[in-house]
Formats: C-alpha cells, sequence, structure tokens
C-alpha cells in the first residue's frame, strides 16, 4: 500500500533520514579534496579556505533546511559557513550543522598527519549552542569507561579507574593531550600517576575519535580545548558510544562575565546528551591527511584519488568507513578547480 507524502505525520518528515548518512560524506569528501592540494605547502589560511568552499559548493545541493550552530564564526568575520547560515536546499528536515571544513589547518600546511575534513548534523534545536564559551575542559573515552569520567575528580584517581575498568596496568594508560602550556600541570599529574602521555599539536576531534575507538593505542583524551570542538566530538561520540564530559572554561575574565551575563552555568559538567540532544545524529569525516583513524587523501596518477571517510548514525548505531576513488577531471568538469 502506497502512502501519500501528504499523510506522513509532520514530525517524521521534519526528522533527519538515513539518506542523509551518504549526502554528508560527499560533502566531507569534497572538503578534503580541495584541502589534500594545499598539504605541505605552508599556507593554513589557503587551505582553511580551499575546504570551506568545497564544503559550501556540496552543501548547497543536500536536501535539507540546515542552519550553522557551529561554523568558521560570526557572519562579519566569515564569508562562507558563518553561525547563524542557511544551507542545504530548504526542503525538509530542519536541521542543525556543525562543521569544520578542515581540522588541522596548521597540520596539512605543514604536511603532518590527522587532518581530517568533518561534519555533523542533528534535528533542528538539538545542538548546543557554545556563546562566548570558546574553550571547554574535556574528558573523552570508550564505552568501558564512560562511567568513570569525572572532572571533579583528581586526574590520577580517574586513571586509575579507566585502567581497572579497561583490566589494564596503569602504565599501560596512554592519555592524547593537546601540546600547550596551559597543560603542564595536568601532564606532570598524569605522568606521576604512572600513566603514559601523547601529546598532539592540533586535531581536537581526531583525538576525540581515537580516544573513544576500540582498536585505537589511546585511552582517553584529557585537556582543555575548543567548545565548538567539544560539540562535534560529541556527535561522534554519540554515534560511536562512550562519552565525553566537558566543562566551559573561558579563559579571559571578559569571555567569563560575557559567560555568566548569558546565563550559562560554568560549573556544571557536560554530557554527549547535554551536547547534542537527539539521536537523530550523523556525523562524517574524511581524512585529509594520513592519520591513526583515517587514511589521508592519496593521489593516482594524474586523473585518479582516493579517500577514506567515517559516516555514522547515533539511531542506528551504524558506522561506515567509506573508500571511494574519485576521477579528479570529471570533479573538476562538475564543479571547477574547487574540487579537483
Amino acid at each position: 500500500m502506497s502512502i501519500h507524502p501528504h499523510e506522513i505525520p509532520g514530525d517524521l518528515v521534519d526528522r533527519p533520514d538515513r539518506n542523509l548518512a551518504l549526502e554528508l560524506v560527499r560533502v566531507t569528501e569534497a572538503a578534503a579534496l580541495a584541502a589534500a592540494r594545499m598539504v605541505g605547502r605552508g599556507e593554513k589560511e589557503a587551505a582553511d579556505q580551499a575546504a570551506v568552499d568545497a564544503m559550501r559548493l556540496v552543501l548547497d545541493t543536500v536536501r535539507m533546511d540546515g542552519v550553522v550552530v557551529i561554523g568558521e564564526g560570526e557572519k562579519d568575520e566569515a564569508p562562507m559557513l558563518y553561525n547563524g547560515e542557511r544551507i542545504g536546499d530548504g526542503s525538509h528536515p530542519h536541521v542543525d550543522i556543525a562543521v569544520d571544513p578542515l581540522e588541522g589547518t596548521t597540520l596539512t600546511a605543514k604536511g603532518m598527519p590527522s587532518a581530517l575534513s568533518v561534519i555533523a548534523l542533528s534535528e533542528q534545536g538539538s545542538m548546543f549552542d557554545p556563546g562566548p564559551c570558546y574553550y571547554m575542559e574535556k574528558l573523552a573515552g570508550g564505552p568501558d569507561v564512560a562511567h568513570v569520567l569525572d572532572l571533579d575528580r583528581p586526574l590520577g584517581e580517574t586513571l586509575r579507574l579507566v585502567a581497572e575498568a579497561k583490566g589494564i596496568t596503569l602504565g599501560d594508560v596512554l592519555v592524547v593531550v593537546l601540546d600547550r602550556p596551559r597543560h603542564e600541570e595536568g601532564i606532570r599529574e598524569v605522568r606521576e600517576a604512572g600513566a603514559r602521555v601523547r601529546l598532539i599539536t592540533d586535531g581536537d576531534v581526531s583525538a576525540a575519535l581515537q580516544a573513544v575507538t576500540t582498536d585505537a593505542p589511546v585511552d582517553l583524551l584529557w585537556g582543555i580545548g575548543g567548545t565548538p570542538e567539544g560539540v562535534i566530538s560529541a556527535a561522534a561520540i554519540k554515534c560511536l558510544g562512550g562519552q565525553l564530559v566537558g566543562r566551559r572554561g573561558p579563559r579571559a575574565a571578559e569571555a567569563r562575565r560575557a559567560a555568566l551575563d548569558a546565563g550559562y552555568d560554568l560549573e556544571r559538567q557536560l554530557t554527549v546528551d547535554d551536547l547534542v540532544r537527539s539521536e537523530d545524529c550523523f556525523f562524517s569525516a574524511t581524512g585529509v591527511t594520513d592519520g591513526d583513524v583515517l587514511e589521508g587523501v592519496r593521489y593516482q596518477g594524474a586523473r585518479g584519488a582516493t579517500t577514506e571517510s567515517l559516516v555514522m548514525r547515533a539511531r542506528s548505531g551504524t558506522v561506515r568507513r567509506v573508500h571511494a576513488r574519485h576521477d579528479r577531471a570529471k570533479l573538476r568538469s562538475v564543479a571547477g578547480e574547487r574540487l579537483g
């Protein structure tokens, strides 16, 4: 029996469905292919712009009415993919969008590992708005340690609980941390507890993916990073399983006052379900440079290129690893130099 579209309840029509998953892969593939042409050139702004242009171009073709909740910044700072911008072809469903067309601009410019293109999507009104809270302290780990993650507990004690939950020795626990002066005390605490540290220069989302992926060498993500990246990571973790707990931490006094004036509770720990309040959540990432999570763009002669992506859906728990081969000449004929 066929069902007329007008007979479908409105909430179901407006719910993001599984077909969006592969649409999002096209989006991150396009951004990664564009950014990959800038790998090793030392021009991080140009690499980011190439990814933004390509991502925006493909997003215009996706069947949705999306609002950028987390993007490249405010409208006066970003001509495309700015916070509040409407994207998609304007049809149902209505969705929130979080994008990082090139996570790891410096990594790309220097030809270093683990640069990604990422996007997350959930039903409208369900994504956390960082507001003036640019920084967030975070702990993230897989399903086996989700129940022990707590920012109010001393870090060394949490590491002992992580080792116990995983059935490993404390000396085997590996914590990934952004290499920043603000983390010196925490790094010392990790080492004094007997655990190990993997320092990274950039790549908050990539690090979170490592921390929750069962076959990755990393057991835990800790540190103060971007709140926008925390929301994007939460979307991925909602699909993969595991947990991220975060606490907003404006570092400047002015930002702290603005956050308090806006009604943000700076003491409360936020979980994945606070950051993305819907099971109708999707995430896609495509590697730009090789990393622990994804293979980067690889060129095959003058015409070909390959990409590797992860695309995930929270409601079903489906995780797909997509290997694709692209004909660069055909891409250029369709979309110009931006995708070739």
